[in-house]
């Protein structure tokens, strides 16, 4: 049975390759330094065992109103604006094309509907690493931000939506 768990030192990291060196090197070598320091939290999917076939990383961000979209950014004060970044998504080459990356991806939009809940924040953004990935999260109603074009944001109101 898959489940989805924060990542631990019994997470075995070693074997995994998603075919990004970037996405493997910080899975393997920073994750866990990061999740202790409290930059950002690693969520990782396995199979019960430590053998690792996805995660994605979560960071609280602050953005301004002219990195948004136009369509969302009149909605908004000028000042910073909090927001969650989906930091990484991968899912290990052995297991593309199976699904995690949809099921991983609708796990941080629950996590980022938990945060709004306890603390407040406009959305969710994602720095896409190629278009491929553009498509893939365009899928989910992210809209690019014309400032960096494969920045996409996801308001928190369209996360609610898709988690009911």
């Amino acid at each position: 049975m898959l489940q989805i768990t924060l990542l631990s030192k019994e997470h075995d990291r070693s074997q995994f390759d998603c075919g990004v060196t970037e996405l493997n090197v910080f899975l393997k070598s920073t994750a866990r330094q990061h999740g202790e320091k409290g930059i950002s939290r690693t969520f990782v999917i396995h199979e019960g065992n430590s053998n690792i076939l996805g995660y994605y990383s979560l960071t609280l961000c602050e953005t301004e109103t002219k990195q948004l979209p136009l369509k969302f950014a009149r909605k908004y004060p000028r000042h910073g604006l909090p927001a969650v970044r989906l930091a990484r998504l991968a899912v290990s080459q052995s297991q593309q094309g199976k699904g995690l990356g949809e099921t991983l991806l609708l796990d941080a939009f629950h996590r980022t509907v938990v945060i709004a809940d306890q603390a407040g924040i406009i959305g969710l953004f994602v720095d896409a690493k190629n278009e491929s990935a553009c498509s893939f999260y365009e899928k989910f109603g992210f809209v690019r931000c014309e400032v960096k074009l494969r920045q996409l944001f996801l308001p928190v109101y369209t996360l609610r939506n898709i988690m009911e």
